[in-house]
């Protein structure tokens, strides 16, 4: 028999046991803490994708290299010259997780996953050589001591920002518009003086080329490799933490969109057989986003935001074509068209930071 010592050590070693997070059930994953998970950089995909980042700035002469860490969201802190990479990119049965209770997974494919980075650099490497502090920064993106918002009413049809990630990311926040537009112009092969030559913020591009030129073979200022809330000290269960995001992101709540789906599609089970809703609008999408395009003259950049929008909530509802494909495809161009109007005319549309 055991004495209570070498039990009490027994019982810590299972409990610091990486779990197998394949074999687990939803519910089960739920009540795992955060710190639990037992996931790591090294052993996922994200080691070469921040390789792959390093490199590009490599190529363009910075001596930059930012740390990255697993926390729970994505993230460059203040003062600290790294990025936090959310948990569940470590880990396709927890991206397959945060699909579930999310609607999508952020940065879940090589490129998404590359954008973000390029975003989060931009943040990181601000910090680095204390970039904000500059005239020529404040000049150009506007006062950094600006609250952030809890959220914000994008303007699609503005020029004077460039378009990185989704929801006209650029325009949350004078730091925003400078990761943004640095994310830009890392990108290999991003022609950004071709794409945004008569665009307003073609010389924000300029701006940050300069900016980088002036920084090349230099050494940062800041180099403190601390990081903040990394997943190894978060100790609450991915239950609360999902419950917390859906409420922030407004999930639980009805969708505008559910009503005129519901009309659209079918949850009958009669139709059971039938091909999904998701399914069928990602089939005609470039066809709808073209359509109603020539239809309002939006921009395809906007009318295919309301259509990614439409997609999601379907899966959600798990619908299914209930009519024929040529009348329901006629129906959906409505829908988008009318739904793309209210989207930028109404005022109704807040994107969540």
């Amino acid at each position: 028999m055991a004495t209570p010592s070498t039990d009490s050590q027994h019982h810590g070693l299972m409990a610091k046991r990486k779990p197998d997070l394949d074999s687990l059930s939803d519910e089960q994953l739920l009540d795992l803490r955060m710190c639990d998970l037992g996931v790591t950089i090294a052993n996922s995909p994200l080691k070469k994708r921040i390789e792959q980042l390093n490199a590009e700035l490599a190529d363009r002469d910075l001596r930059f290299t930012p740390h990255c860490w697993l926390s729970e969201d994505w993230f460059s802190p203040d003062e600290i010259p790294g990025i936090a990479i959310p948990f569940y990119l470590a880990h396709p049965r927890l991206m397959r997780l945060e699909r579930k209770q999310l609607l999508e997974v952020e940065g879940g494919t090589h490129e998404w996953c590359m954008k973000i980075l390029r975003h989060e650099a931009g943040h990181a490497i601000d910090t680095a050589f204390r970039l904000r502090r500059k005239a020529i920064y404040r000049n150009t993106f506007g006062k950094t001591s600006l609250p952030y918002p809890e959220y914000y009413q994008p303007k699609p049809s503005s020029r004077d920002y460039v378009l990185h990630l989704d929801m006209w990311y650029a325009q949350v926040h004078p730091l925003e518009d400078f990761a943004e537009t640095f994310a830009v112009w890392l990108r290999p092969g991003s022609r950004w003086r071709t794409r945004y030559k008569d665009w307003p913020a073609i010389e924000k591009l300029k701006m940050v080329n300069e900016l980088m030129t002036s920084l090349q073979g230099k050494k940062p200022r800041v180099q403190c490799r601390a990081t903040l809330d990394p997943i190894s000290r978060i100790r609450k269960t991915l239950r609360t933490h999902y419950e917390r995001k859906r409420q922030h992101y407004g999930l639980d709540l009805p969708s505008v969109y559910d009503n005129d789906l519901r009309r659209l599609f079918s949850s009958d089970d009669a139709h059971r057989r039938n091909v999904t809703a998701a399914a069928f609008l990602s089939r005609i999408r470039t066809e709808l986003r073209g359509s109603v395009a020539k239809w309002t003259g939006e921009y395809a950049y906007t009318i295919d935001q309301v259509i990614q929008e439409m997609i999601e909530r379907c899966r959600e509802l798990q619908l299914r074509l209930g009519a024929s494909p040529e009348e329901t495809k006629r129906d959906a161009m409505i829908l988008v068209a009318v739904r793309t109007t209210n989207f930028l005319h109404e005022g109704g549309h807040r994107a969540a930071v």
